[in-house]
Parts: C-alpha cells; structure tokens; sequence
C-alpha cells in the first residue's frame, strides 16, 4: 500500500484526539449519527468496544487490522504531541479553539489557517512549510470560532468588510508565547491566519542555521563591521528573520546600542531596544529610522525594506556610523543590489554602503531513519543541467520517526556575496552580470549549495527541484 491508501478523511482524523488513537490503536473509518465504526489491531475487541462506548457515547463497531497496517495509519494521521525532556505535557481544555492553538504549538506548526467556503469550513496547519488539513468545521460553527479569536485579538468582531491585524498573548505553564492574527474578508466570510511567535531564543545562533564553514566566516567579518548595511533576501518565510535575530545575539553586548523596528517582534531579545510597527499612527519603518538616528545608536536593525523612504534612510544610517541590518524580496543576493537601484537608490550609495548581500531558502531534511539511496538521477522526461552533476543521492521513504512524510526538520540554504572592490566598481557602474566572477571567486550560490545537499544526502532531489528551474 501507498502512502496515501492510509490517509483517512479530515472529519474523521478529528473524531478523536491524538492520544485516543495511539492509546486504544483505533482509526476511525466511518460515522453515522449513533454509531462510529474503527479499525483496531486490538485482539479483545469486546472489552474494547464497551470501553469505547463509555468514553465516546457512541455505539462502536471494530473491525480487525494488522498491526502493521494500524501503526502505518496512526503514523500517517496523527502526530503525537512533543514535549522537552521533564517538561510535562499542556493542559488541555474543553475549550475547541485552545486546543487547536496548543496542538499546533507542540508539533511545531508555524502558522494555522481558519477558511470557509461554500459547503463547509476548515482547519489547517503548516509544518515543515507544508499546509496540512487538520479540522473541519460546521458552517454554523465558524462565525463563533472567528469571533472569539478576534476577541482575543481586540479586533472589532462588527468589521467584517476590511482587513485586520491583531496579537494574542497566550501564557502555560511551559511557555509565554506571542500569536500574531491577521484576518482576510473573502467570498464565503472572514478567513483568519494565526501566526505562532515563540519568545523562546535560547535555540537561535548562526552556528546551527545551515552556514557552510567559509560562509559563516564571510558572513560574521561583515556584521562585525562598525559601519554599512548587511541585506538578506529570500521570499516569505525562508528564515530571514531567524538569521537577524542570530546575528543580533552575536553583536549583543553591554557596551552596544542595538535598536530594532520590527513587524511583527517574532523573539524577545535581553538587551536590544525592540520596536513594534504600527502603521496606523504613524509609526512606519521610515519615520522611526529618523527617531532611532538621534538615539545613539550602534547597530540598527530594520525588519524590512519595503520601498525607496526606507532604503534611503537606511543608507543614510550606514553613512553616518552605523551598522545597519534588513531583510528585501529578491531572488538571489546579487538581485540585491537591481533592487535597491530600481526603488531609486543611487548606485554609488549601495557601492559605498553594502558590506555583504545574503540570499537563502528553507528545504526539509530528510528523515535519517529511512531515507533510501539511490545511484543514478532521473529527471523523468524534464531536462535540467544543474541536475546533470548528481552521480547519488537519497529520496525520501517515509517510517514511524516522521510520520510517513520522509522529512523530519527544515534547514537553511545561503548564497552569500562580500562586497569587493571588484563589485564596488560593477555596482558603481550598474553591471548586474557576475556570473562569471562568482565563478572565478568560488562563491557557491543557491543552485550550487542545493545540489551539494542533494549528493551529501541532507535533502531529495524532489525537495530543490522548485528552487532550481
């Protein structure tokens, strides 16, 4: 059987939590109103089945399965709950909405989506970068479950045309932790995006991010720099944001001012002065780059630069003293500097001001226990040179230690240019094409670190395809 001969439909996965099915080994398999209907590998099925009927309210009907077959279901349609080590598990509730938040907290979800449609309403959550469906919702039932997260919010529950932006703070006894929320009018009402912000960086250093060696030793002899801006680039949700906190963690010490203006503050950070973007009032990258300027600064740190007002004043910074750090939407490191050039900024104030240009992406690592070798590549029909160089790599299977997915963990990929004299005179003279002088210089870029992964055997070629073409 494939992998997806296991997976059972969403309003049946949720019939019962996690824990009921891993501890009674039961997999729904049907529904009516009075009766539910299970597999179970389970050899005292009547003591079983009345247990069930107690615990559910239910009258229960069990059908015999294998062993192995059970484990494979229970693997494929239900993670278990992690916890660290003597850390005892959440405390859950009646409460349906808290109990998503928590369940998506400890399988390490990073964001949770509430959608409605026509016919029905659902749940999902992203793990690992993949969107997957957990809950679905009676239509009846939606409106409430919105309303208590705008509530929680302090959104206005009345405003149902406009888009809004909220935050909960949600305090275990484990964790404090932030919940960013934005909500969405579309055709069928209000779809809400729950982004989970731990406070947690105890885990955050540039050691353990994905650097090779030489990048990590480029990379830290341009933030340690007095003075110039350090860019990172890559698309929504690469791990941009991740890589700034680490390196402010580096440059954090007692005799250094570091300011942040930030949307939204995804870590808490002993020492760095943290601002909140609030745009309606006023407060904007921009405007708060001016302010931060008069507050002796030695390190500023801008979430991102998102048009020519906050490039500009971001080079201002870098002139006057100041290291200056950001985030951009490009899609290489060198498409970096087109970027800046395009919003307006002129070529010899990115010449005399950019100390190195990062780009990098996130790709899942495959799972160690079951990852399956394989000796020779086929593109299956679709040419790709890059792919040419690959003599072995590994492919993703699917075992008990990652839930059938093949992929346990995600890691990062950089492509990181130090700014040379060399470049200085390009950039001053609006030559974008270094190809040849990445080349020359041995820089390794996304496409080359990507297919490194795939030979060590870190990552499938099924996982940088995309990144690739």
């Amino acid at each position: 059987m494939d992998i997806q001969d296991y997976e059972i439909a969403t309003n049946l996965v949720q019939l019962i939590s996690s824990e009921q099915a891993y501890q009674y080994r039961i997999i729904p398999i049907q529904q009516t109103e009075n009766s539910w209907i299970f597999k179970t590998d389970s050899t005292q099925q009547k003591e079983l089945s009345q247990e069930l009927r107690i615990v559910f309210g239910k009258d229960i009907e069990l059908q015999q399965e294998t062993k192995n077959h059970i484990q494979k279901y229970l693997e494929t349609n239900y993670r278990k709950r992690t916890k660290a080590k003597n850390q005892k598990a959440l405390t859950y509730s009646e409460d349906f909405l808290l109990n998503i938040i928590y369940e998506a907290k400890e399988i390490g979800s990073s964001d949770i989506h509430f959608e409605i449609f026509e016919k029905q309403a659902r749940v999902r959550l992203r793990i690992d970068g993949k969107l997957m469906e957990r809950y679905v919702i009676a239509l009846e039932e939606y409106p409430k479950i919105i309303n208590r997260i705008k509530i929680m919010a302090s959104l206005d529950i009345s405003e149902k045309r406009l888009p809004q932006d909220g935050r909960i703070n949600l305090t275990t006894e484990q964790e404090d932790f932030d919940i960013r929320v934005s909500s969405l009018p579309t055709l069928h009402g209000e779809k809400l995006v729950l982004r989970i912000l731990s406070k947690n960086n105890l885990h955050v250093s540039l050691d353990n991010l994905g650097f090779t060696k030489e990048e990590l030793e480029i990379y830290t002899t341009a933030v340690q720099k007095p003075n110039g801006i350090v860019l990172i680039s890559g698309p929504t949700g690469s791990g941009k944001t991740t890589t700034l906190y680490a390196t402010l963690k580096l440059l954090n010490t007692n005799d250094t001012n570091i300011l942040t203006i930030e949307d939204p503050i995804e870590y808490t950070l002993e020492g760095v002065n943290q601002v909140q973007l609030k745009q309606n009032i006023g407060l904007d990258f921009a405007s708060t780059l001016k302010t931060f300027l008069r507050q002796d600064p030695d390190i500023i740190m801008v979430g991102e630069i998102r048009d020519v007002d906050t490039a500009n004043m971001a080079i201002r910074a870098s002139l006057t003293g100041h290291l200056v750090l950001s985030t951009i939407h490009t899609n290489s490191a060198w498409a970096t500097v087109s970027r800046l050039i395009d919003m307006g900024v002129p070529s010899f104030l990115i010449a005399s001001t950019l100390n190195v240009s990062v780009a990098q992406r996130l790709v899942r690592k495959l799972c160690n226990t079951c990852k399956k070798s394989k000796e020779t590549y086929t593109s299956k029909g679709i040419p790709l040179d890059a792919l040419k160089t690959i003599d072995r790599h590994f492919e993703a299977v699917g075992c008990p230690d990652c839930y059938q997915t093949g992929y346990q963990g995600r890691k990062a990929v950089y492509e990181i240019i130090p700014i040379t004299e060399e470049l200085v005179q390009n950039i001053e003279n609006k030559k974008i094409e270094i190809n040849q002088y990445l080349k020359e210089n041995h820089i390794a870029t996304l496409q080359s670190n990507m297919i490194a992964l795939v030979q060590q055997g870190i990552t499938s070629v099924n996982e940088v395809y995309p990144f690739l073409i």
